[in-house]
């Protein structure tokens, strides 16, 4: 029944919202038009704002009681300079608010309008009768610092300072704090979505979207001459966004400023006259003009107007939802649909950088990178970001991770940022302090799920975490770093396009490579379409994300040709090699003794190529090498181990460890490695390891990519699994043969020694690649 009477009381709508948005689209269309044709473009003079006093500009309507409050807080603050000033614009109050600050504090300056102009009317009216060029807008149940007033002032350092925004508390502090003054934007499922950011590492000066109406101080002149508030946004709420939007896009810059405080009694006056549901639907209208004004680039306005009817209609189907749009916003955005289109012509002569630029520029990095010094190139300063945890080193791109950071450290100025699994792993991840000028760590949530119908891959739903984008941002920031080296394909999703610094992505294996190379393992056809779904999503990403990176590492040669198939263009931009390397002092070569008999096989079975590798060899190796030497047993070693009923191991000749902290012990003392994968890509740091420890290795061609291309060389190469049993069997019967083998790894590995990672780097050995 509820569904029915929202369908017959939006009737109406349904059948005129197409036409609506038709409408819309032409009228967008034409002040475009409009704006190309005869619309001037503004030229930007920026000259900075003396800022030896302020005036503060407090809206107020029908609000004596706060006023009586709060202004005597305000008095105190701006007490130290005689030129500082104090402006309350009365919006047509009726309950004496004017009589009454004549008479308790006259030298406040109390400006009477007639009528009520809104927050965003009474603001402007405010800033025109200002005598200083710093104004400060206070909401009228803020309540100040007495120290508040001299950061903010500070903030305005260079003329390029459109506004600087003060730290808000709530005067309730059990209420969960909803606005903190660090504002962020973006933009998502068609539409501009805000919020503000609590983050007490932020100390000092750090840019924001935008400046809150009620908490920040403001460059006047900057403030009219892009036009003030909007009076389409009346009464209230979103006016705020609107202005820092424009601040950007004119070339301009608003900051945070987190040693300026002040309380806010939350929705103290807009909360107390007005309804929740109709404060919901100015937002949805708001949301909605706003659009139509700032949004210049049709690439995100069309699917504003798609999502926005569609908006609608789920409204209608499944009610009413915060941060969607609905018809009744669509219809009130659409009475004002003239007023609209000559915002958006005055917006479009305003602006002098894209949507795109003006959405990036208020991000840390970003801004870094566009508007601050480089630090000093003799020693780079390096932002280390890994997904998985390092300390110890639970899987081979584990290992890697972990000798990098260690030869990074020797090299450059290195700061981490490492994703955990538990919080338990933190203590473990101290030693990072001993190498790193500073580490971040931060327990990833599995709330971060999978949704099949997104055309995200998977593994980078699985990171896509706001918190980690806003850590990487703030770091860059706050520490100048010069280089962003990103681990794995799925954290490239962080790569940006930046101007002065470097940012850089470690395939650790080609992803699409991989997933189209355990394609034909996959059994049943519901599993072989998400696979293929799951492939088509991957090489979309990768390929569009990588061409953002200055750089991308890649394991092996074969990898960078397989890379540079498909983008031909990064020629000269994809390495391979420089990180595909451990540290061989640490094992003990040739080993020994060595337990006759004894297979090794390692990895993390959180891993799907090395799940399906042992299922091969279980099923389809292990049999014929035991049916040639009944005494041969296959030692298993890995994190996340599965049952041993999910092998079909007939024999009983294999045994799974589990989690092995160093298995240093385990290379040196068993016969024959065995490194059956199958799918995948990149380099096995499993026979890195197997080589620096003088164990004979027998592998198929994808499991030895990049280490060996020729059978014998360094290693015993097959993918049938009667030659693989034979291989395994000879090594057994032939210690001559297993020497000859150990001899040529220990030949190329004293060549190897000098290279990547190689070198003993003078720090206690960590435990070691606990798989």
């Amino acid at each position: 029944m509820a569904f029915l009477k929202r369908v017959l009381r939006a009737l109406p709508m349904i059948i005129f919202s197409p036409f609506l948005t038709a409408i819309s689209i032409a009228a967008v269309a034409v002040a475009d038009l409009w704006w190309m044709v005869l619309g001037p473009q503004r030229r930007v003079v920026n000259t900075r704002p003396r800022t030896d006093a302020a005036s503060v500009v407090i809206p107020n309507w029908n609000g004596r009681d706060l006023l009586e409050k709060y202004i005597p807080a305000v008095l105190t603050a701006i007490s130290g300079s005689p030129a500082n000033e104090v402006i309350v614009v009365d919006n047509g109050s009726s309950d004496g608010s004017a009589d009454f600050l004549r008479e308790r504090f006259p030298e406040v300056r109390v400006l009477a309008l007639p009528q009520n102009l809104g927050f965003g009317g009474g603001s402007n009216a405010g800033f025109r009768a200002a005598k200083n060029d710093i104004v400060v807008l206070l909401n009228s149940d803020m309540r100040v610092e007495p120290d508040f007033l001299q950061p903010l002032l500070d903030g305005f350092a260079d003329e390029t300072i459109f506004a600087v925004a003060c730290q808000i508390f709530l005067s309730d502090p059990s209420r969960r704090r909803e606005e903190t003054g660090l504002t962020e934007m973006w933009w998502r499922d068609g539409n501009i979505r805000v919020s503000h950011r609590e983050d007490g590492a932020v100390n000092g000066l750090y840019p924001c979207a935008y400046g809150g109406g009620g908490s920040s101080a403001f460059d006047r002149h900057k403030f009219l001459e892009i036009g003030g508030f909007d009076e389409i946004l009346a009464p209230f709420y979103l006016e705020d966004t609107d202005l820092g939007y424009l601040a950007w896009k004119r070339g301009w810059k608003v900051l945070y400023q987190p040693a300026s405080v002040v309380w806010h009694e939350h929705r103290g006056t807009i909360g107390k006259k007005f309804s929740a549901a109709y404060i919901q639907s100015v937002l949805k209208k708001n949301f909605i003009l706003f659009c139509w004004k700032n949004i210049h680039g049709w690439r995100r306005l069309l699917p504003h107007f798609f999502f926005t009817l569609g908006g609608g209609f789920l409204s209608v189907c499944w009610g009413d939802e915060a941060g969607r749009a609905n018809f009744g916003g669509l219809w009130t955005a659409f009475c004002q649909l003239p007023g609209a289109m000559r915002a958006r012509v005055r917006a479009r002569s305003l602006a002098t950088i894209s949507d795109t630029e003006a959405l990036q520029r208020p991000r840390g990095a970003i801004y870094r990178d566009r508007f601050l010094a480089a630090p000093d190139p003799d020693r780079p300063r390096v932002l280390f970001v890994a997904p998985y945890p390092i300390c110890p080193p639970v899987h081979g791109g584990g290992v890697f991770m972990y000798e990098t950071v260690r030869e990074l450290s020797r090299l450059c100025e290195l700061h981490a940022v490492i994703l955990l699994d538990r919080a338990c792993e933190l203590a473990a991840h101290q030693e990072l302090h001993e190498y790193c000028a500073s580490a971040e760590f931060m327990v990833r949530s599995e709330s971060n799920g999978s949704h099949f119908g997104s055309i995200t891959p998977h593994a980078v739903q699985e990171f896509a975490i706001d918190q980690l984008r806003w850590l990487i941002n703030r770091q860059v920031f706050q520490h100048r770093l010069s280089v962003v080296q990103l681990e794995y394909t799925a954290l490239a999703q962080y790569a940006e396009r930046y101007k002065t610094l470097v940012s850089a992505v470690f395939e650790h294996d080609v992803y699409f490579q991989s997933i189209a190379r355990g394609l034909k393992f996959t059994r049943g056809p519901f599993d072989r379409l998400k696979a293929r779904f799951e492939y088509l999503r991957a090489i979309r990403f990768e390929l569009r994300q990588l061409r953002l990176a200055d750089r991308v590492q890649v394991c092996t040669l074969e990898n960078r040709d397989y890379l540079e198939s498909f983008l031909p263009h990064m020629r000269g931009r994809i390495e391979s090699g420089l990180r595909a390397g451990i540290a061989t002092q640490r094992y003990a070569f040739p080993g020994g003794p060595r337990r006759s008999f004894a297979m090794l096989f390692v990895g993390s079975f959180r891993h799907p190529p090395n799940q399906i590798a042992l299922e091969w060899f279980a099923r389809e190796v292990l049999p014929r090498v035991v049916a040639r030497c009944p005494a041969a047993r296959l030692l298993v070693a890995g994190s996340d181990p599965p049952p041993m009923h999910a092998y079909a191991d007939a024999t009983g000749a294999m045994e799974m460890l589990g989690f092995v902290e160093d298995l240093r012990p385990l290379f040196a003392s068993c016969s024959v490695f065995v490194c059956p994968i199958r799918s995948g890509s990149g380099v096995r740091v499993k026979l890195l390891e197997a080589f620096a420890s003088g164990i004979p290795v027998v592998s198929t061609f994808i499991g030895a990519e990049g280490l060996a291309r020729k059978d014998g060389e360094v290693c015993r190469l097959s993918n049938d699994p009667e030659e693989f049993a034979g291989h395994i069997v000879e090594l057994f019967d032939s210690p001559e043969r297993a020497h000859d083998l150990i001899e040529a790894c220990g030949s190329r590995g004293n060549t190897q020694r000098t290279m990547a990672h190689a070198s003993d780097i003078g720090r206690a050995d960590p435990p070691l690649d606990g798989r």
